[in-house]
């Protein structure tokens, strides 16, 4: 088993596909008394989910959403967070003036 690894804090939102589970094929697995689960393999490969890849999960409406963070992922990320505005250098400079005041 791998070392635990820090709990990642980061604030980006991503959008996530939701699936109501009445209108696609159900796959039902059991929860550990560890808390895990397995992940089919047909899922997983799927997804591209290989032994390492971390996967993010939140909680949406009493749901549980699983996203696996892989190359293809991070690639579809690109520029996301890039803002139409000032750079964070510029914003930084205009609140120092700001504070100043």
């Amino acid at each position: 088993m791998m070392g635990t690894r820090p709990e990642c804090k980061a604030t980006v939102s991503f959008a996530y596909l939701c699936y109501n589970v009445s209108h696609m094929e159900s796959i039902f697995t059991v929860v550990s008394s560890k808390g895990q689960i397995v992940i089919p393999s047909a899922l997983r490969e799927k997804l591209g989910i290989k032994a390492g890849t971390r996967i993010a999960i939140r909680s949406e409406e009493n749901q549980l959403i699983l996203q696996p963070i892989t190359d293809e992922f991070i690639r579809s990320l690109v520029g996301c967070c890039k803002g139409g505005g000032e750079s964070l250098v510029e914003t930084r400079e205009r609140e120092h003036r700001i504070e100043k005041r």
